[in-house]
């Protein structure tokens, strides 16, 4: 298993374009819900017209609801890690460094990996870690152990579903990288699951623990920016060297991606935070997406450049938008705009735009403009609201780790809502919401834009407020 994001920042002819990818026909005639997603939007034709599903074909309800549902509470955690590349690999230093909690198994096909993050489990001063390292399906007996509380996946995103599906199966809560999964049929089981397991999954959105992103959090949640108008949120990214690189990745999983999918394939770091400043299932709901994309280019034209002859990425089609925009509608009328774009030169940048009727914030690099504290046309300094800083960020002002620290503050966190068994700050209903933009940014572009209907995966639940990653500290609850 590998890693599911990264951590930083004379040729042959192309092959010729086929009318339509095979793989995106079958990806689009599975996400359209046959599974019981509901949305009814079918493998739409180029230049046909789709029309919005509608939002009351929502699957029956199979458990009860996961909203405010507490963890066990337990003085240690015992965590299992699905994927030790780049990602898994530096989120293991991080489960160690929070006390109560043991790396007690690790998984992924590459031995070498699985070993080399073993041994800093015993130099953290832990019991060597049981590893399984026996070909692709081995996770499914770290799931079945029963010293796991919760299983960690950091795998190419085609391995999220199946693995949150094992570890929920076998009774493990279960955290996944973004995003949770790739088709609405798999949110909708995933939804499924927890609700009849009894046991959470998370996306494990480490933006949504931003410094910038949880004083803005506070800031909107408490007026500052008055009534909320709407938002935006990317990942703007330029992966090139990565995506080409033979080493960085496992394999070329990522880039053979943007061969399969036209859409945003990369939504979370950008939407969940926005999503989280205007109560998306918590008072307020993501109801339709729709989504305009590029020509895809950026990546042939590197390939150009830079691989031989003979490489075998000659034999792959992008048909991915370079660049695609996504408009989302609330419920309560907000728009929230995304954008998704790996393959070509930009600064890196989530976006991280918000709006209201008393000001907005904008994020790369951050400022702010509030009435009536400013006027005119220059923007405000966003260092001067510090005042706002989450309770997270006041307690542990250096955190280490990377982007920021923002992965240890996501880390410390979960494994204290597990200790002091208290309701996760975001739940599965939120993993799906989240992730949904995927296919159905897919669906759009082909449909030349037409909106596609979120599912509401709360089931009418959405619309009572309750707190999320801007609750209380464990010191303030009851």
């Amino acid at each position: 298993m590998h890693e599911s994001a990264p951590q930083n920042p004379g040729q042959p002819g192309p092959p010729a374009r086929p009318q339509d990818s095979d793989v995106s026909r079958r990806f689009l005639l599975k996400s359209a819900g046959a599974a019981g997603a509901g949305v009814g939007l079918g493998a739409v034709p180029a230049g046909a017209a789709a029309a919005a599903p509608a939002a009351s074909a929502v699957p029956r309800r199979q458990g009860a609801t996961m909203i405010g549902v507490p963890f066990e509470r337990r003085g240690t955690v015992r965590v299992g890690i699905v994927g030790l590349g780049n990602r898994g690999a530096s989120m293991a230093e991080l489960f160690l460094a929070v006390p109560g909690v043991r790396v007690v198994a690790l998984c992924d096909k590459v031995r070498a990996k699985a070993e080399k993050v073993a041994a800093k489990v015993r130099a953290a001063g832990q019991p060597a870690p049981a590893l399984y390292t026996k070909g692709e399906d081995d996770y499914a007996q770290l799931c079945g152990r029963g010293d796991v509380d919760l299983v960690y996946v950091a795998t190419p995103w085609e391995w999220h579903f199946p693995m949150a599906e094992a570890a929920l199966t076998a009774g493990k809560h279960v955290g996944v990288e973004c995003p949770a999964a790739m088709e609405l049929d798999q949110l909708w089981r995933l939804v499924d699951l927890s609700e009849r397991t009894r046991r959470h999954c998370m996306q494990l959105e480490n933006c949504c623990y931003g410094k910038n992103e949880m004083r803005v959090l506070r800031m909107a949640h408490a007026g500052v920016f008055g009534e909320l108008l709407h938002g935006a949120g990317a990942y703007l990214h330029d992966l090139r060297e990565l995506m080409f690189s033979p080493t960085y990745y496992e394999g070329p999983w990522r880039r053979q991606w943007h061969t399969r999918l036209r859409g945003d394939l990369y939504p979370t770091h950008g939407f969940a935070p926005v999503a989280n400043y205007m109560d998306v299932n918590r008072g307020d709901r993501a109801v339709r997406i729709t989504t305009v994309g590029s020509p895809a280019a950026g990546l042939a034209a590197y390939r150009a450049q830079h691989m031989p002859p003979g490489d075998p990425s000659w034999k792959e089609t992008y048909v991915g938008s370079d660049l695609s925009v996504s408009l989302v509608q609330t419920a309560k009328g907000r728009v929230i705009r995304l954008e998704h774009g790996v393959s070509n030169p930009h600064p890196y940048s989530r976006v991280n735009t918000l709006g209201g009727t008393k000001g907005v914030f904008e994020d790369y690099p951050p400022r702010i403009y509030l009435e009536p504290e400013m006027s005119g046309d220059e923007w405000g300094d966003f260092g001067a609201y510090a005042q706002w800083d989450h309770w997270l960020w006041k307690e542990h002002a250096n955190p280490p780790g990377g982007h920021g620290g923002m992965d240890y503050i996501m880390v410390f966190r979960l494994m204290q809502c597990m200790q002091q068994g208290l309701v996760p700050d975001f739940d599965v209903y939120d993993a799906a919401t989240w992730s949904a933009p995927i296919p159905l940014s897919h669906a759009s572009i082909r449909a030349k834009g037409a909106p596609q209907e979120i599912p509401d995966f709360t089931r009418g639940l959405w619309r009572a407020g309750r707190p999320g990653v801007d609750s209380a500290g464990p010191q303030a609850q009851p």
